[in-house]
């Protein structure tokens, strides 16, 4: 069967600029998806300063939104139900900037809420922004999925690589921060527009539609949850385990820079590829390789070529969480299932990826080193594998008879 099937997009009689401001919408909005979130991250030691906040009072502030993404991401197909989906892309936005304000205030209770606002409206986007790719660009879904996925990781590498030279430059750590409420206003700009387009750019409206009992949902969700509990899991430790293996802390944080770095070219041409496929289980198993191949270097001999081991880990981790977006997209004949599939993989998958740090934490404190923890890993890639392999064969989900 084919990949996907044809549908007609609401910009087929739009004119030639109203796609283009469609497709630089979406790609901005995806560039608003992680910013907000990690320049956190970099500032750790001023924030920690200025707020007075012990390291986990500071830790609550990353572990809050995949919680969110958890619980907020299920709920979607319901907000879409009562509203547009390109006025709760509009509310998302503005719902980001702000939270990211709210991050910026002195009091920490309203640094949680503002936390909790970023999180929430990053889940909402996670889930539409896929699905709004397959209905604005139904014969284009690979190569904007791949552009959706740069973007995405554009978004979190300027995110992390502009905080500390803008905080020198303006002499306050607020000021990187103010970015990422500044530019989703700016991007609400580019979305306006759009809601002139006529009612069927709303997917879902009107429809209800789950997909619990269904195998092939089931096997993408833990594709998804598995892929990003790996993601989480070895970005968090891996300049630990490079630094406890005899790397000083600047070559350790080169090589976990370089898993993003990598990872570009993989989000690009991984959803092209698995578009023009019948199936894409070549892809899966690949994917595979290239992960389980990192993995094993880093457990057998991280000290002797950690650049080599973190680029195939970033390499993996890009195809795979690429593959897992278009999924969503492939798996599905219309924007009614595609909302129903990203919600129902996002929100467990995320619920998952949430636990991965601990995980890796507690193995480590238990043995002392981090042999098992990366083991544990190994071991989850070949369960991903086998939730791929599910996933990549040439079938539609089925929705759960009412």
């Amino acid at each position: 069967m084919s990949s996907h099937p044809a549908h007609s997009s609401p910009l087929n009689s739009a004119r030639p600029w109203v796609i283009g401001l469609a497709m630089l919408a979406l790609l901005m909005a995806a560039t608003n998806l992680r910013g907000g979130l990690v320049v956190f991250a970099p500032l750790v030691l001023e924030i920690r300063a200025a707020l007075s906040l012990s390291a986990s009072e500071f830790g609550l502030l990353t572990t809050l939104p995949l919680i969110c993404f958890a619980i907020i991401s299920i709920l979607v197909p319901a907000f879409t139900r009562m509203f547009s989906s390109i006025t709760l892309v509009i509310a998302g936005l503005l719902i980001i900037a702000t939270g990211v304000l709210l991050r910026l205030t002195p009091h920490y209770a309203w640094v949680i809420v503002g936390t909790l606002l970023l999180g929430s409206a990053i889940a909402l986007l996670n889930v539409l922004i896929p699905v709004l790719v397959k209905v604005f660009f139904p014969k284009r879904i690979g190569l904007m999925t791949g552009l959706y996925s740069i973007m995405l990781s554009l978004g979190a590498g300027m995110g992390l690589f502009i905080a500390v030279p803008m905080m020198q430059a303006f002499d306050n750590w607020k000021a990187p921060v103010l970015v990422w409420a500044v530019l989703p206003i700016l991007t609400c700009l580019l979305w306006l527009p759009l809601l002139r387009l006529r009612s069927s750019v709303t997917p879902v409206t009107g429809a209800k539609v789950t997909l619990w009992k269904n195998s092939t949902a089931w096997a993408v969700t833990f594709y998804m949850g598995l892929q990003s509990f790996f993601f989480y899991a070895i970005v968090t430790w891996l300049p630990k385990i490079l630094i406890e293996s005899g790397l000083d802390p600047l070559q350790a944080g080169t090589a976990t820079a370089l898993i993003n770095l990598v990872s570009i070219p993989f989000n690009l041409f991984v959803p092209i590829l698995a578009a023009r496929m019948n199936n894409q289980r070549i892809l899966v198993v690949l994917i595979f390789v290239i992960s389980f191949s990192g993995l094993f270097g880093l457990w057998l001999a991280p000290e002797k070529a950690p650049m080599l081991w973190a680029s195939l880990i970033g390499m993996g981790a890009g195809g795979s969480l690429s593959l897992a977006l278009s999924f969503f997209v492939l798996r599905t004949k219309d924007g009614i299932q595609a909302t129903s599939l990203s919600a129902m993989a996002q929100s467990l998958g995320y619920l998952l990826a949430s636990t991965g740090p601990v995980v890796m934490a507690w193995i480590h404190e238990l043995s002392g080193h981090w042999l098992h923890a990366i083991m544990l890993l190994m071991c989850l890639q070949l369960i991903q594998l086998a939730f791929g392999w599910k996933g990549a064969a040439a079938v539609y989900v089925k929705p759960d008879a009412r």
